[in-house]
């Protein structure tokens, strides 16, 4: 192998290893207290300007973690909200938003830290901007809110908007509680992500049509 593919190798490996070592410290700690050394040390970086050089500021590193997670869902919503098509089931677009997440998570394995992330990211000021800007970049999640739209027309746009609210926290905070049940060997409500997601999608559709 040339030397500049082994450096550039190296340097994935190296950027992978990072985006690992700050998820779970962001997930279990948050984000405001966790340094940048403390990502280099726990990556195995000696150099403890690896997380600077490798992607900048605090901002660029937690953008880099969420559009690694969202490439991956938004693979998964794009097929679900293909399916729905014209759908005008309320409950097949709430699934549209519910699954595409859960499934990722349930593909990750356990431990994951995603969903523990996400919602710290969401409970941060100054970062929240990140995720959402990565959402409302996605085609297929701009379908799909235009689905469930489409099946409720006479709901008021300020009702919408808070039960959107209500939704959003909803879906965060649910996966990240049970992600830290199943991270710390804890019962769980419901036995499968597939189940947890049923669930969830009983509530939000109850919620909008309330």
């Amino acid at each position: 192998m040339a030397d500049g593919a082994v450096r550039t190798e190296r340097a994935q490996a190296t950027r992978d290893a990072i985006l690992t070592a700050a998820e779970r410290l962001f997930a279990e700690h948050g984000v405001i207290t966790v340094s940048n050394r403390q990502i280099s040390e726990a990556a195995g970086q000696g150099n403890n300007t690896a997380v600077g050089y490798h992607f900048g500021a605090k901002a660029d590193l937690v953008r880099a973690i969420v559009h690694k997670h969202q490439t991956q869902i938004e693979r998964l919503r794009e097929a679900m909200a293909a399916d729905a098509a014209d759908s005008i089931d309320l409950r097949v677009w709430v699934a549209c938003l519910v699954r595409p997440a859960t499934g990722h998570l349930e593909g990750l394995g356990n431990p994951t830290w995603y969903a523990r992330f996400a919602a710290q990211v969401l409970a941060d000021p100054e970062l929240r901007t990140v995720m959402i800007d990565e959402a409302l970049n996605s085609p297929s999640l701009r379908t799909v809110v235009d689905g469930y739209n489409r099946c409720l027309p006479d709901l008021p746009a300020p009702i919408r908007a808070e039960r959107d609210d209500m939704a959003l926290h909803l879906i965060v905070q649910m996966t990240a509680e049970r992600e830290r049940a199943l991270a710390e060997n804890r019962p769980t409500p419901r036995s499968s992500w597939h189940d947890a997601a049923t669930g969830l999608i009983d509530a939000i559709v109850g919620i909008m049509r309330a």
